[in-house]
């Protein structure tokens, strides 16, 4: 009775593992597919402010080059304005943060769940980026002075070995004079 018993363990065992299983590669897939649907609400919402931005960036002149707005997907999408500034959305996946990227740091320059609040931020920080550049074309530089006058630098060797050269004939003649004396 001992071999029944442990045998109908065995083929009830592996079902239920095998069940198991089976049921964790379910839930495992069904939450794959949550966040696959909420990276594509926010690629979508990134899209929204994309094309709300569209007459904004048509007033931009041709010659200015500054922008180059694009939508990158990966694992956290993002909308970027040029190639320090991005907007994504914040962590409640429904408001939108602007931010910059700086050599201090990320700093975020607006948050906001309404598309017209970041298209009037995005406004502001593209007309502070084109003054900005304004000011750096329109800086004149300081006409350089003339250089100084080049001092030629003598080679230090030459000395160097003059004194060697002194001094060896310095000690052949104090050997010589202390040998012709001993004589």
């Amino acid at each position: 009775m001992a071999n029944g018993t442990s045998s109908a363990a065995n083929d009830v065992q592996p079902r239920r593992l095998r069940d198991a299983l089976r049921q964790a590669r379910i839930e495992a897939a069904d939450r794959t597919g949550v966040v696959v649907d909420l990276r594509d609400a926010e690629v979508a919402r990134l899209e929204i402010l994309n094309e709300a931005l569209d007459p904004l960036f048509a007033e931009i002149p041709h010659e200015i080059d500054l922008f180059d707005r694009g939508i990158s997907q990966g694992d956290t999408p993002r909308l970027w304005i040029d190639m320090i500034a991005h907007v994504v959305m914040g962590r409640d996946k429904r408001s939108y943060r602007l931010v910059q990227d700086s050599r201090f740091g990320r700093k975020v320059l607006a948050e906001s769940h309404d598309v017209s609040t970041m298209v009037k931020a995005v406004t502001d920080y593209i007309a502070r980026r084109m003054v900005e550049r304004e000011h750096a074309l329109t800086t004149v530089i300081a006409p350089a002075q003339e250089p100084a006058p080049v001092v030629k630098q003598r080679s230090r060797f030459w000395p160097f070995a003059a004194g060697v050269l002194v001094g060896a004939i310095g000690l052949f003649a104090i050997a010589l004079l202390v040998a012709t004396r001993g004589q």
